[in-house]
């Protein structure tokens, strides 16, 4: 959803490649998702550096790390060198059964995005 004032707030998103098929592993996920909140906020006519805050939704925290090293250079991969304000949180469950990793994001694009 873009407000009025140009924040772009995205829903969580999981690790769904092109074609609708969750990809496979934690890590694999994880830069899926992220390549997703990439390409809805640039759909709306961002950059990555607009984005201002992460909500990582993880399973298991335990996996999340164990796999830092990976998931660090994915999300470096993907995002380059901009670090927003960002949160991991351990959750039971989510929607999608065999989903490891959700993430939601807020970007600040101001008042003339599309």
């Amino acid at each position: 959803m873009l407000a009025d004032n140009g924040v772009l707030f995205v829903a969580g998103q999981i690790g769904w490649d092109t074609d609708g098929k969750l990809v496979q592993g934690f890590v694999a996920q994880f830069r899926q998702a992220l390549l997703n909140i990439r390409a809805v906020v640039e759909s709306a006519g961002g950059r990555p550096e607009q984005i201002g805050r992460l909500t990582w939704y993880v399973t298991d925290l335990g996996q999340y790390r164990a796999h830092m090293r990976e998931v660090g250079a994915a999300y470096r991969e993907v995002m380059g060198k901009h670090f927003p304000a960002m949160t991991v949180v351990e959750v039971r469950n989510l929607v999608e059964r065999d989903a490891l990793v959700e993430i939601e994001a807020t970007a600040i694009l101001g008042p003339n995005a599309r």
